[in-house]
């Protein structure tokens, strides 16, 4: 989602690029007795998802194998995780973890929300695609199934990718949105959800800064507040979500980086997720925020929480 973002990818495509010798350094790494986990890590964290692709291609076409069962047999524990989700195609990543999310007994809204709120229309479009090819079921159709009330309406909205992504900012319109906004929320007795689904879901990213600038003016509260206040649960989680991505994505991104370390034990998955997708985008920025927020580097936190191998291709993604 561009949405003229600055980008600052920790990770970028590497320069004297060789399919061929990557993937006979990778098979030289992992044949015979033990693996050498290090070389592994300094082919893959160095090289861009296309490129990682590209070397699984080279990799069957000279040793008749597949790589990622070869990864699969070689690896284990959180590095074997990272090692895949690295490996596979950033929408087929994106529709599995979704997948992951609403398989079994509950849902994990948390990846839902971090998903379905931050994308472009164009990111949600390809992963529904690569979800229904993988899965041979909607993503729509099973948001409705697994999520319910108005948490599932924001969800299936989203998922429509209808967002206008133009930069034009209507002042006259934000006012009035603002209005409608303060009238669906503070103003009545209950919520009407369905008024702040519709404008977080469908206005662009600079007319919603500038609705939340005017709600701001004219109720003396910003928009959070009145999200805090009239929502509860996980709608109100995704639309909080939604409003911190217009205003500051990086650190949106920062928080979800902290909170999956914080406290005891790691949120592995979602520590993994996170790295692995937003390496490629504005992990710079995010790691800049994260230092300003926390008094800590995010280097300096995966260090502190995570060991080995695993430590040690984190590190090489985010540096």
């Amino acid at each position: 989602m561009s949405y003229g973002y600055q980008l600052s990818p920790t990770v970028v495509s590497y320069n004297d690029f060789d399919a061929r010798a990557d993937a006979e350094i990778l098979r030289k790494a992992m044949k015979g007795f033990g693996t050498d986990e290090k070389a592994i890590i300094n082919v893959l964290a160095n090289r861009s998802n296309l490129q990682r692709q590209e070397i699984a291609v080279q990799f069957k076409t000279l040793y008749g194998k597949d790589l990622i069962k070869d990864l699969k047999s070689e690896l284990s524990g959180n590095f074997e995780k990272l090692i895949l989700a690295m490996m596979m195609p950033l929408p087929q990543f994106y529709a599995k973890e979704l997948h992951d999310a609403m398989a079994g007994i509950g849902t994990d809204e948390c990846v839902l929300i971090e998903v379905l709120c931050t994308m472009s229309n164009h990111e949600i479009c390809v992963i529904k695609q690569a979800y229904e090819a993988m899965y041979g079921k909607t993503l729509e159709d099973d948001l409705r199934d697994d999520t319910s009330g108005n948490f599932k309406r924001l969800m299936v909205s989203l998922c429509c990718a209808n967002r206008d992504e133009s930069f034009d900012v209507n002042p006259a319109s934000a006012i009035e949105d603002a209005k409608e906004l303060l009238r669906a929320g503070e103003l009545r007795f209950g919520t009407d959800e369905s008024v702040f689904n519709s404008i977080l879901v469908q206005r662009n990213v600079p007319q919603l800064k500038q609705i939340f600038e005017e709600y701001e003016n004219i109720t003396g509260n910003n928009i959070e507040t009145a999200i805090k206040n009239e929502f509860s649960g996980d709608i109100k989680k995704g639309l909080l979500a939604i409003v911190e991505c217009v205003k500051d994505r990086a650190g949106f991104f920062a928080e979800q980086l902290y909170k999956s370390m914080k406290g005891l034990g790691t949120d592995d998955d979602r520590l993994i997720r996170l790295v692995v997708t937003r390496c490629e985008i504005d992990m710079g920025e995010i790691k800049e925020i994260f230092r300003q927020r926390y008094n800590e580097s995010l280097e300096d936190f995966i260090s502190g929480d995570c060991s080995g191998h695993y430590k040690k291709c984190l590190l090489a993604l985010i540096s």
